[in-house]
């Protein structure tokens, strides 16, 4: 018997259980490596990449910093890989850790999903497109909001329509931005001004500095591990996952080391650090304003890119949520034809929304999202670092198609990492953090009304 749970496991709370449709492995290596690169690949590296030169010490330390974000990346790719293909399923990060810690911690986990982390991100990913949208055709006062919530609505229609459709629309998206990228790079290294300033060495870094340069470089690789929620749909045995995760990386490493270059090649380090708009200054500079409205409407393309993988992604732990909590039954819903969890796509579309009514309220849409998510983000990763450990000692005999390599260090250093950026988020961010943490701790007042019991058995 395989290791891995069906999609749809019997419960007291479903009699009809038995006869619902098992998820069916549809995606192939493209498929998913077009879901992570569209998810990490997002407006990020429009932005962070000046918040890091600000902080670095020298163009040499800058592009060391994005090396070593990638390299952190793959150890915790590596990790969600041995745990992905030794037990596939929709759940994700959920099952691994109702296998390893048992039903109440993976209810905490799955009300983060649902509240938190990705409805978060989702309304983050909004009001980027929104703002950058808002730049070529404004709506009004409130155009950000108004395109946030549309392309809400739309991309959950588009994922609601089936998988099929979810995965062209998102290899699509995927091959616009990446061209994109690619373009910005182009420009930067072969079509920068004559008078393209030096990069004069900032002011050295300390320790501290060095920090926030992690912190912001890992939140630009940030991701890659939504690839989980959808390892039951994967082809090929156990070994697609990992192969698209390594890949997937590599080329986004690279990317990102190209980038950086065609940024520090037009404006130096002094310009990077100094921009607010790191992307459109590169592009104004070098092609005038013409650039800069190019760069806009790829910076909305990668937005509506990465806001379509996670609302494909996320609704799979809710999903999963369903299925193991009878109080959240009506989840559990997984349409036979098109594939798809239909009720967790739309609670999931109705958090999200109000949560991009929060950010119009406040005005501060953007700042609001990063600040609500990065703390509960951190602390889950943590936690799935230690599952790693916690399922190679329950469950010995399992079959595992992918072993993390150099176990222990790797999931170690994932581990350490992931504390520290925990750590680093909640010292670092505002009240969009408390808030953030707030609702995790009505989450866990709800945790501890959960029995015990619910570990699911070893198959």
């Amino acid at each position: 018997m395989s290791n891995a749970f069906p999609a749809s496991p019997p419960h007291a709370s479903h009699p009809d259980a038995a006869a619902k449709p098992a998820t069916r492995p549809l995606l192939g290596t493209l498929d998913i490596m077009a879901l992570v690169v569209g998810i990490v690949i997002g407006a990020g590296i429009f932005s962070a990449p000046s918040l890091v030169a600000m902080h670095a010490g020298s163009p040499a330390a800058m592009m060391m910093a994005w090396i070593v974000g990638g390299m952190i990346s793959v150890a915790g790719a590596l990790c969600y890989a041995e745990l992905a293909s030794t037990y596939p399923h929709a759940g994700g990060d959920y099952h691994y850790l109702r296998r390893a810690f048992g039903a109440r911690l993976s209810f905490l986990f799955a009300w983060a999903r649902l509240t938190v982390i990705p409805t978060g991100s989702i309304a983050l990913l909004g009001y980027i497109f929104g703002d950058y949208a808002s730049q070529i055709v404004n709506l009004g006062p409130a155009s950000p909001a108004i395109y946030a919530a549309a392309i809400i609505v739309v991309l959950t229609l588009v994922n609601v329509a089936g998988l099929s459709t979810g995965k062209w629309t998102q290899n699509l998206l995927t091959a616009l931005e990446v061209g994109g990228v690619v373009l910005i790079i182009a420009v930067g290294l072969l079509f920068a001004p004559d008078a393209a300033p030096a990069a004069p060495a900032a002011p050295a870094s300390g320790a501290a500095n060095w920090g926030l340069v992690l912190i912001f470089v890992m939140l630009t690789y940030g991701g890659w591990n939504e690839a989980a929620y959808i390892s039951a749909e994967a082809s090929g045995q156990g070994r697609t996952l990992p192969r698209a995760l390594f890949w997937s990386l590599a080329l986004i490493t690279v990317l990102y080391l190209l980038v950086n270059l065609a940024y520090l090649n037009v404006l130096g380090q002094d310009g990077m650090g100094a921009s607010s708009a790191v992307a459109a200054d590169m592009m104004r500079r070098a092609l005038g304003e013409p650039g800069a409205q190019l760069i806009a409407l790829l910076i909305a393309i990668s937005a509506l890119t990465s806001a379509n993988a996670t609302i494909l992604t996320a609704a799979r732990t809710t999903y999963a949520f369903g299925q193991d909590t009878p109080a959240f039954s009506m989840l559990a819903k997984w349409h036979p034809q098109w594939n798809t969890p239909v009720n967790a796509l739309w609670v999931q579309a109705a958090i999200s929304l109000a949560l991009v009514a929060l950010g119009a309220f406040t005005r501060s849409g953007f700042a609001t999202m990063v600040e609500y998510t990065a703390p509960v983000f951190w602390l889950f990763f943590v936690l799935s670092g230690v599952a790693l450990f916690v399922l190679r000692r329950k469950d010995p005999g399992a079959d595992r198609p992918f072993r993390v390599p150099l176990y222990p260090l790797t999931p170690l250093l994932f581990i350490a990492t992931s504390g520290y950026l925990f750590y680093a988020s909640l010292r670092h961010t505002g009240v969009g953090a408390l808030v953030g943490v707030a609702v995790l701790g009505v989450g866990a007042l709800l945790m501890l009304a959960q029995p015990r019991s619910g570990t699911p058995p070893a198959s």
